[in-house]
């Protein structure tokens, strides 16, 4: 007597072991990249809006390259007073571009993240999971390691002149094992689909009923991924600690790279400091800046408000409250930089220099 046929069968049979994988791997998809990521973001946008996060990246910048450039005349940053739009202004026209590339590199990367690999062939999955797997996690880790032993064990291992290479190499390394999580989760389901198809096969060549062949694919299906509370909190947690990481990484890197730039940017403009305006200062009392190299002068005009006069200075940008002034011959500690506040006792006159000529700019 022939088995009882069970409504539906001949369709599954009709499909084939090929059909039911693809059903199998679209059921598979990872549970974290479908629910607790954007719960995730939802949880770090609550407290951090993406604008007020590029503000204040911008703002930061901004900082760490005051430090460094007014370090390299000798002058703290915090008495130029500069506000908060100063600092913009200076990370404006040095921050862009840096920023600019990190958020390619975080848009290629969240491309391929969202790839569908569970739609990958048998083949592709075997090399995902026996290549690139193993390859992108020993990355990753071997990036937290370099991190970990210039931070805790004081060792030298990012070169001086690439400091925000220990920032690059968190962010990096937090992104390299979050895919590689997300790798192992999709590419989990192959071993269960190769079984399934063995299993159907053999029911099928030793004549067993469509009942008994789906009792036996129903037990070695996978189990469902676990939607309770507590594992969605979790797994959302994970994700705002991976989130938080790529956050300090990416503020470190920022400050190292600024720290490093102010300083070039300085030298740079001492290097061309004859080729900026000539300054001369009125002051309605003495400065006494002798100690700069600085010849104090009457005024010509008795009668006038300033009575005293000095030349041979160049005014540094900044956009503070204060004038940032060095003598005309000035060299890194070798002279002292003068830093006078903005006030009506004060006249600055500018002189441009000479644009032809022998020696011009």
């Amino acid at each position: 007597m022939l088995p009882p046929v069970v409504e539906g069968e001949p369709r599954r049979q009709q499909d084939g072991p090929e059909s039911s994988d693809q059903q199998d791997r679209s059921a598979a998809a990872p549970f974290e990249a479908a629910e607790a990521v954007p719960k995730a973001l939802q949880v770090v946008g609550s407290i951090v809006a993406p604008t007020t996060l590029l503000t204040a990246l911008f703002i930061y910048f901004g900082l760490m390259y005051a430090i460094g450039y007014y370090r390299y005349f000798g002058v703290n940053y915090t008495v130029l007073e500069l506000p908060t739009q100063g600092l913009l202004i200076l990370s404006a026209s040095t921050a862009v571009m840096p920023l600019a590339t990190l958020a390619a590199v975080m848009l290629v990367s969240l491309w391929i993240y969202r790839l569908p690999l569970e739609r990958s062939s048998d083949r592709v999955r075997r090399w995902l999971s026996f290549t690139l797997l193993p390859v992108v996690a020993a990355a990753g880790a071997a990036l937290l390691a370099l991190v970990a032993a210039e931070t805790l064990l004081r060792l030298q291992v990012f070169p001086s002149s690439f400091p925000e290479g220990r920032g690059i190499s968190l962010s990096a390394g937090v992104v390299l094992l979050a895919w590689a999580a997300r790798l192992r989760a999709t590419l989990a389901p192959t071993g269960t689909a190769e079984r399934e198809r063995a299993t159907a096969a053999t029911a099928s060549r030793r004549s067993v009923s469509a009942l008994a062949r789906r009792a036996l694919l129903a037990a070695t299906r996978p189990a469902e991924p676990d939607h309770r509370p507590g594992h969605v909190a979790l797994t959302v947690a994970k994700w705002v600690c991976l989130s938080v990481l790529f956050g300090v990484g990416l503020f470190w890197a920022v400050g190292s790279y600024a720290l490093r730039l102010g300083p070039q940017d300085a030298h740079g403009f001492w290097a061309n400091l004859r080729c900026a305006p000539d300054v001369v200062l009125y002051s309605e009392k003495s400065l006494n800046l002798s100690t700069a190299g600085l010849t104090e002068e009457p005024a010509t005009s008795p009668e006038g408000a300033y009575g005293f006069r000095y030349q041979g200075l160049k005014l540094v940008p900044q956009a503070g409250d204060q004038y940032l002034l060095v003598p005309a011959d000035w060299a890194p500690a070798a002279r002292p930089a003068i830093v006078l506040p903005r006030s009506d006792t004060l006249r600055l006159e500018f002189i441009p220099v000479a644009t032809t000529g022998p020696g011009a700019c």
